[in-house]
């Protein structure tokens, strides 16, 4: 019987899922930040904290695994995989790979092994395979390099405009009694004076307020919401044209709770008037299970082998990796 590993690890959780030739799952860890940038030592302990957990539950040993493959937030550039490919090899693992976890969020959110990836959480990244096996990656650097959005900037965005209704720059808002009754505040005034008196910023939780404002007709909140998507749209021409994608026929993964909770309504039709007007054979799809059922379909996939059909339904459909 063989054995395969998948490991997601991001800013806030590191996931590993261990499943046998046939899909099954036998074993699964989970820990903390994974996520080198944020933390090497902790990224580090935390990521052998998930795999010496799913291992303990399937009873194996690290040679037990024929393939283990590690999707990592954080593994942006040459310089990353400097840090990485070290840091992976200390687990001891004979065959293994170490890649973006944009990689594996493209590779759960369809059943080819190509596609394009845009996910939308805290932050936003982007990222494209095609049929060549070409990757590329585009953004995930923050604002200053190029990037717009995700609930932090998105938060900022809703936050910036209550104070520029309130001081007369912008038009009246709905976010206005939405940010105050949140924040608990009895004017703008005195959120105003907190916030530069102690040096605060909007917490992440803000960008619900946009659905809420734009859900109830706010121009303000459309606009925001409009631009994400724009922004979006723009990525994936980038990665479509880049890749010479343009005539293929393949998913646009959306990922992230900005872009696959129900109001993503107000961004998805912006990304899409981008995607069909560079690519009319990319549909849109909403990735729906763990990101970490994507490492370990691409566990099976390293060296050239093709995904066994029963392995792809039987974990799509699966529940038993949940976390």
């Amino acid at each position: 019987m063989k054995y395969y590993l998948g490991v997601d690890g991001g800013g806030s959780k590191t996931n590993t899922l261990i499943t046998d030739e046939y899909g099954r799952v036998v074993g699964k860890g989970n820990s903390g930040n994974g996520n080198h940038q944020i933390d090497y030592e902790t990224a580090k302990r935390n990521i052998c904290e998930s795999v010496e957990m799913a291992l303990s539950e399937a009873n194996m040993e690290r040679s037990d695994i024929q393939f283990a493959y590690f999707g990592l937030a954080g593994a942006d550039r040459e310089a990353d995989y400097q840090i990485l490919r070290p840091m992976i090899a200390e687990l001891g693992f004979s065959k293994y790979e170490v890649n973006c976890d944009t990689a594996i969020a493209l590779r759960a959110g369809t059943d080819q092994p190509h596609g394009v990836v845009l996910i939308c959480g805290a932050g936003t990244n982007s990222a494209g395979v095609n049929c060549r096996h070409e990757f590329y990656q585009c953004g995930g650097f923050s604002y200053v390099f190029g990037d717009f959005g995700g609930g932090s900037d998105l938060g900022i965005e809703a936050f910036r405009s209550v104070i520029r209704a309130w001081d007369g720059r912008e038009r009246p808002t709905l976010l206005t009694n939405l940010l105050l009754q949140d924040q608990g505040y009895d004017s703008v005034q005195s959120m105003f004076n907190d916030y530069l008196n102690h040096d605060k910023t909007p917490p992440l939780r803000t960008v619900k307020l946009l659905f809420q404002a734009a859900a109830q007709g706010d121009e303000v909140a459309l606009h925001i919401l409009r631009v994400q998507g724009e922004e979006l749209g723009k990525s994936a021409q980038a990665i479509i044209k880049r890749l010479d994608m343009e005539a293929d026929k393949f998913d646009v993964v959306l990922a992230g709770s900005v872009l696959t909770r129900g109001e993503a309504r107000f961004i998805h039709p912006y990304i899409e008037q981008a995607v069909k007007s560079c690519a009319p054979g990319a549909s849109l799809v909403k990735l729906e299970i763990e990101p970490v059922v994507g490492a370990v379909w691409l566990a099976f996939e390293a060296g050239g082998n093709k995904l066994p059909r029963e392995v792809y339904d039987r974990l799509r459909s699966a529940s038993e990796y949940s976390y």
